[in-house]
């Protein structure tokens, strides 16, 4: 093994930052035994050495500093880690590391799936990995991109941010309304004490973009993505869900529709068959449809400092051997197609519908014609009474189009004898 070390300058010193430092300290010998030359961290830069960190990891002072010019400057450097999120100056930093002909790795799931285009074009024969931008510590941008490469992808679905699936899993379980789950949520850190981001979908968004721009070969803008989050639903749905054998899950999807791409973020009425069903808590997992492998599902910790430092370093043995190898660059952009999107009107869906009306006859039989004006085909409705004048009912449609779907609701809201449309939720059965 050559004694030349190869140097990573690591910016950010969040989570992640230590998480990645961390594992490549524990592991040091064997990955340097896997690489064939000696991976050492040169330098560290961070705006505040100062405040509390999740992991404890001693930092040798010749290590820190709060320049990034310590890196980027350093022709020593031939790996930047990038760990302080968000899109400035993050992409700068990234765009001048790679122009000067650094190698990059990140975290970073809404600067790849902004701005992976501009990322990619400023590779010059060296290598840009973002395996922890999707799913933490579970390995899912690499099997797209390597062992499934022999496969035409139809079908990706998965759960892919934790917070919500924790809040979900909750709601589920042990019948908690959304804001009790929540609050849960944040005491145990599993969310932000704003938690738009997770909650309404974005998040979600972002690594579906990168997920579908490498699985269809195509490159997807987060705002062509269809979302709806989680904050309109209630316990009662998840009541339901069970008596019909289902649970409910945030899921991205993606999906091949002849040579168009459908794209979607929203809260799915799932079977409790379906492999998906059974991830709980703050875990994610990737479901994946093959031409040649069929259906394979990726399941582990979607976030946290070393599951994500577990990527991070997976990216970063990758990146070294490369270049021991001479053969940076060898896997660029793999967007080689333009795909259109299916408009979300014409995607089609099954749906759970909640909604409360006046009790007395004829009610559901108006409400049925509507549907079956608007080419609306109901499989099975479920109906309690709400109180003395009052009844919600639950419906259930076979396969339909968002827009027969939305001009439906849009004529049950007109009419006076629907009080409310509680709920309106995709369903997978």
């Amino acid at each position: 093994m050559s004694e030349q070390p190869i140097y990573v300058g690591i910016i950010g010193f969040g989570t992640v930052g230590s998480g990645t430092y961390r594992t490549l300290l524990d592991n040091q010998e064997s990955i340097d035994r896997k690489v064939g030359r000696p991976v050492r961290v040169k330098k560290i830069v961070d705006v505040d050495w100062s405040r509390p960190r999740v992991l404890a990891v001693p930092v040798p002072q010749a290590v820190k500093s709060s320049d990034v010019n310590d890196i980027l400057g350093d022709p020593e450097i031939s790996i930047v880690v990038e760990s302080i999120g968000g899109l400035k100056p993050s992409l700068d930093f990234l765009l001048r590391a790679l122009k000067a002909g650094k190698n990059v790795v990140t975290s970073n799931k809404e600067l790849v799936a902004r701005h992976g285009q501009d990322l990619f074009a400023a590779c010059t024969k060296t290598d840009f990995m973002f395996e922890g931008a999707v799913g933490g510590g579970i390995p899912i941008i690499r099997p797209l991109k390597n062992c499934l490469a022999g496969n035409r992808i139809t079908r990706i679905m998965g759960i892919v941010n934790g917070t919500t699936n924790f809040i979900l899993s909750k709601m589920f379980s042990e019948g908690a309304e959304f804001a009790e789950a929540l609050s849960e949520a944040q005491r145990l850190g599993y969310a932000e004490p704003d938690p738009t981001n997770d909650v309404e979908g974005f998040d979600s968004s972002f690594k579906l973009a990168i997920l579908a721009s490498i699985a269809f070969e195509s490159r997807v803008r987060v705002e062509d993505i269809f979302r709806q989050g989680i904050t309109s639903l209630a316990a009662r749905d998840m009541q339901y869900a069970r008596q019909l054998g289902c649970t409910v899950k945030l899921l991205a999807i993606g999906a091949l529709v002849g040579e168009a791409i459908a794209l979607s973020v929203h809260p799915v009425l799932l079977p409790l068959t379906h492999p998906l069903a059974a991830v709980s808590g703050p875990f994610n997992a990737v479901f994946v449809r093959g031409s040649s492998v069929g259906e394979v599902m990726f399941y582990g910790q979607g976030a946290g400092a070393l599951p994500t430092g577990s990527a991070m370093v997976g990216d970063i043995i990758d990146v070294a051997r490369n270049i021991v190898h001479g053969s940076t660059g060898r896997i660029s952009c793999t967007c080689y197609t333009e795909r259109a999107v299916l408009p979300v009107a014409e995607i089609e869906t099954r749906f759970y519908l909640r909604m409360t009306v006046d009790d007395r006859p004829g009610v559901l039989a108006t409400i049925a014609t509507i549907f079956g004006e608007e080419g609306v085909s109901i499989q099975s409705l479920l109906q309690t009474s709400a109180s003395e004048d009052q009844a919600e009912i639950v419906w259930l449609t076979h396969q339909t189009k968002q827009r027969q779907m939305h001009r439906s609701l849009e004529r049950l809201e007109a009419r006076p004898e629907v009080r409310a449309i509680n709920a309106c939720l995709h369903a997978e059965m």
